[in-house]
């Protein structure tokens, strides 16, 4: 079994079942996602991507609020990506969303979209639930078009929160196999340093997440 085949299957037996009632549970907890959408900001024609699109709810919001541009997004659970197919049409916007199958540490989005590179390349809690996330963010900016921007958010250290809260939601998270990124920061600003990028970061809801903005260049 290959490497995607086998992170395709734990996906898809973890998620077979949770896909079914995953937004309406994962609303209480996946804090920052709306915030995140609110700063995409596309212009009209622009070409927006996210990385690890689960069941396509950021991807609806998106083009919903955005109605002049395009939505992609992949994921490795092809369960998920049933569950995205379903609601983007059943959303009427299968005309400007479109998702596809893919290992986020290794993917080719001209291959499977016919577009090479994006305006604006987001990831929802997707970092903390990849082994290797740095990867991931080096081929979010390599998929980023001159004057691009990558949006993240995710689980942050909690360090505003109630002592006896973290490990508590530690526990939880790694049920989930979820793995808060701590070094996501001085990650970002290494690869914002190298490409010559702009990065803003923050730490809203007293640490909860992590939310990062990445500029590039011209």
């Amino acid at each position: 079994m290959t490497g995607f085949s086998a992170a395709a299957g734990a996906m898809d037996r973890m998620y077979r079942h949770q896909r079914h009632v995953y937004d309406a549970t994962r609303k209480y907890y996946l804090l920052g996602r709306d915030l995140l959408i609110d700063r995409l900001r596309p212009a009209p024609g622009d070409c927006v991507l996210e990385i690890g699109c689960g069941t396509g709810r950021n991807l609806i919001r998106a083009a919903r609020q955005y109605p002049h541009a395009c939505f992609y997004g992949i994921d490795i659970s092809g369960e998920m990506l049933a569950t995205a197919r379903e609601q983007i049409a059943r959303a009427g916007l299968s005309a400007r969303v479109q998702v596809a199958q893919a290992d986020a540490t290794a993917f080719d989005t001209d291959t499977l979209f016919g577009i090479a590179l994006f305006q604006r390349v987001f990831m929802s809690y997707t970092l903390s639930m990849i082994p290797r996330w740095r990867t991931v963010l080096e081929q979010a900016t390599a998929s980023l078009a001159p004057y691009g921007q990558m949006l993240v958010v995710d689980f942050g250290g909690q360090e505003g929160l109630p002592t006896w809260f973290r490990p508590l939601l530690a526990c939880w998270l790694s049920l989930f196999h979820v793995t808060p990124r701590a070094e996501l920061e001085l990650e970002l600003t290494i690869l914002a340093d190298r490409k010559d990028a702009v990065l803003s970061f923050e730490r809203p809801y007293r640490g909860y997440a992590q939310y990062a903005m990445l500029r590039m260049p011209g």
